[in-house]
Formats: C-alpha cells, structure tokens, sequence
C-alpha cells in the first residue's frame, strides 16, 4: 500500500512539472496516477505503455497537452471513444491498434 501510495505522490509532484515528460519507461499505469499525470499541461510521452485501461484513457482524453502514445498495441473501443475526446493532438500508431479502436481514433479531429 505504502509503494502505492508513493507512486501517487509521485505523478501528483510530476503532474506540476512545466514542460515535457518523457516517461518513456514506464509500462504500467494505475487508474489513480493517470489522474495525476492529465493535470500535467505538457507534452507527456508514455511510449512504454502498449496497453491503457479504461479508466486510464479517459483521465488521458483530458490531458490538457500533448499525451505520445505510440507504443499502444491494445486498446478498447471504449478508451479509444475516451481518448477521442482530447481537445488537442493526439500521438498514437494507428496501424498497431485494433482495427475497431483505430476506426474511433480516426475520427478525431488531428487525425
């Protein structure tokens, strides 16, 4: 619980850092410490992560900058609607998600 906790605090604190974060390296990302990272207002890069669940990409649909996600190899429909509704660009690699889910991204206004 306390490492949880700690990774919390942790996106909180990154969340405030102005400009880009480049967390490349992570391959997870809990529910709660995506909420944290979409108060970020930077470009964010989260290449490393090849999956989001639902929740994580409806916190990342509200990122107010640029959320690089071109390590996504699964995706819902329902996150992909989620991550649709980002006001801004979106970096994903389409030709690597499910035919369905790439069909929503398409859709979006940057693409």
């Amino acid at each position: 619980m306390a490492e949880s906790a700690g990774h919390i605090a942790l996106a909180e604190s990154l969340s405030k850092h102005e400009g880009f974060l480049d967390l490349d390296g992570l391959t997870s990302l809990s529910d709660l410490a995506a909420e944290s990272l979409s108060k970020h207002e930077g470009s964010l890069y989260l290449n490393g992560l090849t999956c989001l669940s639902d929740a994580v990409a409806e916190s990342l649909g509200k990122h107010m900058g640029l959320p690089h996600l071109g390590g996504l190899t699964e995706l819902s429909d329902a996150a992909a609607e989620s991550l649709g509704k980002h006001e801004g660009s979106l970096s994903l690699d389409l030709d690597e998600l499910p035919d369905s889910a790439a069909e929503i991204l398409r859709q979006h206004p940057s693409f």
